[in-house]
């Protein structure tokens, strides 16, 4: 293979602000430069500072470096809405040789609110001979699946020794418009495909779980529901004193888990009068990271024989 063919892996996310000092412009770049109410802003600006720092970046630059150690071939990472940002990533890459990649979104499940817009910043690449093999989704990854299914059964023993009673599971993933989902998006049925896979793995029955998205925007127009709220509600409602959730719409820490799960949805589980608990994050799971390889490895099996 020609040297300028040279093979890597571009891992795409969200993106996350350095300080709350950014929020306002790392706002703009997630509404492509259409001003936010100034209530919206200092609400996103109050979850920051609440945190102190997102850790997301650093969270999935250790995942691209580990998962370089495990298939031998480079790694690099964009960020749509913040640094590094996707095109300079996609600036390295190509200063490097970089002649196809094997693009995966640290977002398992396909949404054209997150994995479509992630796609379309590919555009941002000026080599007209640079190729890109995009992952549309792997929701359904086995060592994914098994990666969630170790966390919720560690943390939910933990949960019901300190309950001394059952404790119900509540699947998250962050909501997205309902118009997204009429208009045809498989996003909806993906992340309860994963629930349910997880479920399965953890030997939980039917009336142990429940599935709610969270996060709603604060944009006009109905948000996929129902919401974490209505589900505590909900259960409470049915004899329990305590919640589990765990977010399988996110892959590792940053505002969604660290401030609407352990801060926000904590507190409304208290003034219920019930406790929660939440399953660890993947972050830099050997299970996660085994489930990257294997993507890559299916991807590129053909073509280059170094990967292992």
């Amino acid at each position: 293979m020609a040297e300028r063919r040279k093979i890597a892996v571009l891992l795409l996310a969200h993106g996350s602000p350095t300080s709350v000092d950014d929020v306002p412009e790392f706002l703009l770049r997630v509404t492509g430069g259409r001003p936010l109410p100034k209530q919206a802003v200092e609400e996103v600006s109050h979850r920051y500072a609440a945190i102190g720092k997102s850790p997301l970046t650093e969270i999935t630059l250790k995942q691209a470096e580990l998962l370089a150690q495990k298939i031998g071939v480079p790694v690099y990472v964009g960020m749509r809405n913040w640094h590094p940002f996707v095109a300079q990533a996609l600036e390295q890459m190509q200063a490097d040789g970089i002649g196809h990649a094997v693009v995966i979104c640290m977002a398992p499940h396909n949404s054209r609110t997150s994995v479509g817009l992630y796609r379309k910043s590919l555009a941002e690449c000026s080599d007209p001979e640079m190729t890109f093999d995009f992952v549309e989704a792997w929701h359904d990854e086995p060592q994914l699946i098994q990666a969630f299914g170790e966390k919720l059964i560690s943390g939910r023993q933990d949960a019901e020794r300190e309950s001394g009673n059952p404790v119900p599971v509540i699947f998250t993933a962050h909501s997205v418009p309902e118009r997204t989902v009429l208009e045809g998006d498989p996003y909806e049925i993906q992340t309860k495909h994963t629930a349910a896979l997880v479920a399965a793995a953890a030997g939980l029955d039917q009336q142990d779980w429940s599935f709610a998205f969270q996060s709603q925007g604060m944009s006009g127009g109905p948000w996929l529901g129902p919401t974490v709220e209505e589900t505590i509600s909900r259960l409470k409602q049915n004899g329990h004193d305590g919640v589990f959730v765990q977010p399988i719409g996110f892959l590792c820490d940053h505002v969604e888990i660290l401030y609407d799960v352990d801060i926000l949805f904590k507190q409304f589980a208290a003034k219920e009068n019930m406790r929660l608990w939440r399953a660890e994050s993947l972050n830099d799971s050997p299970l996660l990271t085994s489930a990257l390889a294997q993507i890559v490895r299916s991807r590129t099996a053909a073509a280059v024989a170094q990967i292992r």
